[in-house]
């Protein structure tokens, strides 16, 4: 399925708006964006590739901001997308999440994941800690 070319071009005009300002450090802003555009996909929003990169950017903005609970939400309703459980970004970023909400068991099971995906150059920009939960296990 694909969603209407006017409709698509909706949800990437905002979400181009949304990583504008996260990179002015305004995420209450992004997120709104983000949301706005997660609006506009038809339900059930899990059948869509859109609603995959939606829910991802929220995440990842939750997760930029402290918020990890929310982060953890917004990633595993990515995961249930289109192509969401193959994908090491978001398996990784779950697994932090859960990191930080103190799921380590949980976290352990997402961050070997991404790492059985990706390899150790997933984790090259991530702090220590996240591969450090796994290390002893792979």
């Amino acid at each position: 399925m694909e969603l209407n070319d006017k409709i698509y071009a909706q949800i990437l005009k905002l979400c181009e708006e949304g990583d504008s300002l996260i990179d002015e450090e305004e995420f209450d802003q992004a997120i709104e964006k983000y949301s706005t555009a997660l609006e506009l996909v038809p339900s059930p929003k899990i059948d869509w590739e859109a609603s995959t990169w939606i829910y991802t950017a929220l995440g990842d903005t939750y997760f930029i901001n402290d918020e990890f609970e929310m982060a953890k939400s917004h990633f595993y309703n990515a995961l249930n997308c289109p192509d969401g459980i193959s994908n090491p970004y978001i398996l990784l970023r779950l697994g932090e999440s859960l990191f930080e909400c103190g799921e380590l068991n949980k976290a352990k099971e997402y961050l070997l994941k991404a790492y059985m995906l990706e390899g150790y150059k997933i984790f090259f920009e991530e702090d220590d800690k996240y591969f450090d939960l796994i290390k002893d296990i792979i």
